[in-house]
């Protein structure tokens, strides 16, 4: 919608107009959604709204204001925005600021601009972490109710029989309750690949140690549908817009796949345990 004009005045800005506003199209391109034409196109085929009303070409947004989605999932479209991940090596801790003066993840990436763990990782576990500034994301992929799968490899203390490994897929209980049952395969005579969607305190290591074998070595190496082979200890990359969209729809897919199961929800654990 043009600025209305009045005689004799200069132009009236509407909402439209204001100068943090932008074209719908743009800031779906930025956030990694694909070309302008594509965006143009999402837009065109009315998977996109704005503030809950489907959007039309031509449309502009806020950024930091309007919740903008795409076949109903919320898209980050606010400018600055960052998503790395990690190759946590062991030794160093999730946390921003450590009092024990030890090595954080948070001086393995950028310093700016600034931006918190997804999550934890305990002292001795690697594998991959999330860092972001963008706090929905950061919500979707720790919420309990979400649920997004995680996956580990476990080196342990003797070999697990069938009984343990029935144990750890049928949930095993622990102080602080019963876990959700977990996809569990031995990979080798030490070795355990586990998938779990909770977010309890040390909850892997405490699992096997439930049922007889105590984990010597524990690395994430999937988060939803994220995965890279290709980071060393220590290692860090930007996510591309197109794996950020995947994390968002992993989280999406999973909370509706719960509230299909006779309505349950799901273990609320702790959204931000250290594994």
């Amino acid at each position: 919608m043009p600025a209305r004009s009045i005689p004799g005045q200069a132009p009236v800005p509407t909402p439209e107009d204001a100068p943090n506003r932008e074209r719908l199209q743009k800031a779906l391109a930025r956030a990694g959604l694909g070309s302008r034409r594509l965006c143009e196109e999402l837009i065109a085929d009315e998977r996109v709204t704005v503030n809950g009303v489907v959007a039309t070409l031509g449309d502009r947004v806020d950024p930091d204001q309007d919740e903008v989605t795409v076949d109903g999932v919320v898209v980050g479209v606010r400018p600055g925005l960052v998503h790395y991940v990690l190759n946590k090596p062991a030794g160093v801790v999730t946390t921003a600021d450590d009092p024990q003066g030890r090595p954080t993840v948070i001086e393995l990436v950028p310093s700016e601009p600034r931006v918190h763990p997804v999550g934890r990782l305990d002292l001795d576990t690697e594998g991959l972490l999330l860092l972001t500034n963008e706090g929905e994301l950061t919500h979707r992929l720790t919420h309990p109710s979400f649920g997004v799968d995680k996956e580990y490899l476990a080196e342990v203390e003797g070999i697990p029989t069938r009984g343990a490994l029935r144990r750890l897929r049928e949930g095993v209980d622990l102080d602080d309750g019963r876990t959700a049952p977990a996809r569990v395969s031995l990979l080798g005579d030490h070795l355990l690949r586990l998938t779990i969607h909770e977010g309890r305190n040390r909850q892997v290591r405490r699992m096997c140690e439930a049922v007889g074998h105590p984990v010597t070595r524990l690395v994430r190496t999937r988060i939803g549908p994220l995965t890279d082979r290709t980071l060393g200890p220590g290692e860090w990359r930007e996510l591309t817009g197109a794996e950020v969209q995947e994390l968002r729809l992993a989280a999406v897919e999973v909370e509706e796949d719960a509230e299909d199961v006779d309505g349950a929800e799901k273990d609320p654990g702790s959204g931000t345990g250290h594994r």
